[in-house]
């Protein structure tokens, strides 16, 4: 069984809410309907109900297949806001978030924190800037983190890692040039989110062009100290480095380059890459070169799962971050 059937099975043993903010767009709803209709999610689609159920009917889909949450209806808005503002540590006040939930973006965040919705799922026809600024502001951080990150799955045909052919690896699209503060809430949450989704036990390495002080360099020393933060933050966690590639990933370099006892070297199922350019570039070596699978970017950091999907993703691609997510928030 490949790893995208393992993941549609647990989502079909044990469906999530997903609210759609965008669900006027035509891909977002037919990505919604077919992930309900093959019962992997519950798709709750949120805006303006006369719009939503006018386009449902349109685009000829089973209306029983969708929840659909008016913005406009003033009872249930307000029993979300009461709820919300009861929360503790909420950043917004009841005027300003009803002036907020007019945007669907905000009123399915709402709904998700206060437990109406596991899962609210965007990034078509909003930027990836609006979904991490209404996901910081609404659901909020993790106790101890401070950055918002992604991590993606590369299922890498030929390569025999610990986890057979997969590899996650991180971050590949959010932060451009991670401080060693930032740099260790990205592989804490890595590590978070692989072991809510896959139920791996995490072994993450933390890489850079040195193995255990073979080069010299700022570079090398942020690694090192974003090594140190993640230990002491997360002793729990199976977190080493520094490590070049080849020593996080292959037991016989591990072999000759980690003289010490490790978890991590030669095993590692996480990579943590220094930066965003080392990211891009080494995710698109795996593809191109590896003919490798990559699945995500899957935001990670928040309280509770938020998704930016790609604008230009075909709906295939959209139906499978949809059940990824909801396995995330069912592993949470």
């Amino acid at each position: 069984m490949g790893v995208l059937d393992e993941i549609y099975r647990k989502a079909k043993e044990n469906p999530q809410k997903v609210a759609f903010p965008e669900a006027m767009n035509e891909k977002m709803m037919q990505a919604a309907y077919e992930t309900g209709k093959e019962g992997y999610i519950i798709p709750v689609l949120v805006g303006i109900g006369s719009e939503l159920r006018a386009a449902v009917r349109e685009r000829g889909y089973e209306e029983h297949v969708f929840e659909i949450v008016d913005i406009n209806e003033e009872a249930y808005k307000k029993k979300l806001i009461e709820q919300y503002v009861a929360l503790p540590q909420t950043i917004l006040k009841e005027k300003a978030l009803n002036r907020r939930m007019q945007n669907p973006l905000y009123y399915a965040m709402v709904m998700q924190a206060v437990e109406e919705a596991d899962v609210t799922f965007a990034g078509i026809d909003n930027t990836t800037g609006d979904v991490l600024l209404a996901g910081q502001m609404i659901i909020g951080l993790k106790e101890g983190i401070s950055t918002v990150s992604s991590i993606g799955l590369c299922d890498i045909p030929g390569f025999a890692g610990s986890e057979g052919t997969l590899l996650a690896v991180g971050d590949s699209a959010v932060c451009t040039n991670p401080d060693a503060k930032q740099l260790a809430d990205i592989a804490i949450s890595a590590c978070d989110t692989v072991k809510a989704l896959l139920d791996w036990e995490p072994r993450c390495a933390m890489v850079s062009y040195s193995t255990l002080g073979s080069g010299q360099g700022e570079l090398i020393d942020k690694v090192v100290q974003a090594l140190e933060i993640a230990n002491g933050q997360r002793p729990d966690l199976a977190i080493d480095g520094e490590f070049q590639f080849d020593a996080a990933i292959s037991p016989a370099v591990a072999e000759k380059k980690v003289k010490r006892e490790s978890k991590v070297a030669g095993r590692a199922n996480i990579v943590i890459w220094p930066d965003l350019n080392v990211g891009n570039v080494g995710v698109k070596l795996i593809q191109q070169f590896g003919h490798a699978d990559a699945y995500g970017p899957m935001l990670q950091g928040f309280n509770k799962v938020v998704c930016d999907c790609s604008r230009g993703a075909p709906v295939s691609e959209i139906k499978g971050n949809i059940v990824i997510s909801a396995v995330r928030a069912a592993g949470g």
